[in-house]
């Protein structure tokens, strides 16, 4: 008869367990729809990749390497594995897997409490025999909430979707690092550019105050030809310490990125007369699917997905929760004779927070609310990273066509210079025309490096605007090898410090929007 009893209370367990398996309470989250990215062909980014149409695809995800600069491979590669920020990253991915076994966790029985105790007890009365004696405790309580309305199972789908994210943040983090230290790359060797101009310029404006001053030491010069060019070689001088002082402050701000100490870079000290240049490469990717891989719109996706499931753990409080409880006991003394008790007790449980409806249903509402601020947020992301892509694409076309005008005017300019110091040297015209044709030289070469400077940046600009540069971050361990030594002896992280993160392509696939549902 009990072995009938204990069958037919584990038919009733399982029938339960399989309901609850069946009952999810909350939204199902789908990516969000975005009326206008359906249509949007790319804006200046369709022309200029038509421009490169039949051109030789260059890399897209270790863009970098585009600018055939072993240098700047090296310092990317670099600051992706040791910069800070990097790092912190990769700790959020730690807590966000430890969040995420919390949440699994609780899919199983959640009250786990083994007890025990030993008492002396007694009572002396005078002429009563002495009745001390040592009463001893065991027990052990359960408690299983089962997960009928899936509050637990929602719990963990906002603790995945939060995994993923903090995956994704991962992700835009080496973008990040990746363009930072390419635009200091490219702001070094263009202030490195334009100090060489400076000197050049410096050491021709000497020449002529030079010759000025024999002329006039021999009676065939006046001294305002001296005076004059010693204030323009002076001038062009003092503009030397200002962009050495600008040099050193972003070698500095390009040294914390790499987690060095401020000072020079060493492996910087040749090729200080190149600024890295490239071409870009071919755009394979649909405007729409090009926004939608960059690290922080995913990221975004995923905050939506994590908000959303917090609405079902929200309103599965509405509901009872259903457990099975269990406990067992032995008690024991040290009377003569001993005596021995078993306690033991088992059966399910209802709770309802039924006065507290009031609290819950607004608890819901501000779930609610969170999820549609990121929604809103979500939609401004998506717009600002087609403007990023926009603005950077125009600014890198634009940028890019001013170069060949501006290398003609040098070309003029260095020829205007030519003919007015032989004229002046003959006598046919006299020296403001000299230091006209020296200021417009001296103006036209820093254009002209400035401008170089600008195609890398608005090139470095465009490939951060599209999202590349992290899938090399993905293989990589999250930790260096003295912190992973470092936490496993704090703390009992084991295999999660060992666990890889999920390789590209592996992240979750988006159920995609109903038209015209902007809400879970």
């Amino acid at each position: 008869m009990r072995v009938d009893r204990l069958g037919r209370g584990g038919v009733a367990l399982a029938q339960t367990l399989l309901l609850s398996a069946c009952t999810l309470v909350g939204p199902d989250f789908q990516r969000p729809e975005v009326p206008w990215l359906a249509d949007w062909t790319g804006g200046s980014l369709k022309a200029l990749a038509a421009e490169e149409r039949g051109k030789t695809r260059a890399q897209t995800e270790i863009w970098w390497r585009n600018f055939n600069d072993p240098v700047l491979d090296r310092l990317v590669e670099e600051a992706q594995r040791r910069n800070p920020n990097v790092r912190t990253a990769g700790m959020r991915i730690l807590e966000s897997l430890a969040q995420l076994g919390i949440a699994e966790s609780l899919l199983y029985p959640q009250l786990q409490q083994l007890t025990g105790e030993a008492l002396r007890l007694g009572q002396k009365t005078e002429g009563v025999p002495d009745t001390t004696f040592t009463r001893y405790r065991a027990g052990l309580g359960i408690g299983w909430e089962l997960d009928f309305w899936g509050k637990f199972r929602r719990g963990i789908e906002a603790a995945d979707a939060s995994y993923f994210a903090s995956v994704a943040q991962y992700d835009d983090v080496q973008v990040l690092v990746a363009a930072q230290t390419a635009s200091l790359y490219c702001t070094i060797r263009t202030i490195e550019a334009r100090l060489q101009i400076a000197h050049e310029n410096a050491a021709l404006q000497k020449r002529s105050l030079e010759i000025t001053e024999r002329l006039f030491k021999s009676g065939n010069d006046s001294e305002l030809d001296v005076q004059q060019a010693k204030s323009q070689y002076l001038s062009t001088l003092a503009t030397i310490p200002q962009l050495e002082s600008n040099l050193r402050q972003v070698q500095n701000a390009l040294n914390v990125l790499l987690a060095r100490p401020p000072g020079p870079l060493p492996e910087m000290a040749a090729g200080k007369d190149k600024i890295p240049q490239a071409e870009l490469g071919v755009i394979a990717d649909i405007p729409a699917e090009l926004l939608r891989r960059r690290p922080d719109i995913r990221a975004a996706e995923m905050r939506l997905a994590a908000q959303s499931a917090l609405i079902g753990v929200s309103e599965a409080e509405l509901y009872p929760s259903i457990s099975l409880r269990g406990s067992v006991g032995l008690t024991a003394t040290s009377l003569t004779p001993s005596s021995k008790t078993l306690d033991w007790a088992v059966g399910p449980s209802l709770v309802w927070n039924l006065l507290d409806y009031g609290r819950l249903t607004n608890q819901v509402l501000v779930q609610d609310a969170r999820f549609q601020q990121l929604y809103e947020q979500y939609q401004e992301e998506i717009l600002q990273a087609a403007r990023e892509v926009d603005d950077a694409a125009v600014a890198f076309a634009k940028s890019r066509e001013q170069v060949a005008l501006l290398a003609q005017t040098v070309q003029a300019a260095r020829r205007s210079l030519t003919i007015a110091t032989l004229q002046y040297r003959e006598g046919l015209t006299d020296f403001e025309r000299v230091l006209d044709s020296q200021r417009t030289l001296f103006s036209q070469q820093e254009r002209l490096v400035n401008n170089r400077g600008d195609v890398a940046q608005n090139l470095v600009a465009l490939y951060k605007a599209m999202g590349g540069g992290w899938e090399q971050g993905r293989s990589r361990p999250l930790l260096d090898d003295a912190t992973r030594e470092t936490l496993g002896e704090r703390t009992a992280w084991k295999e999660m410090l060992n666990t890889p993160l999920p390789p590209t392509g592996a992240d979750p696939q988006l159920k995609p929007a109903a038209t015209g549902t902007p809400s879970p």
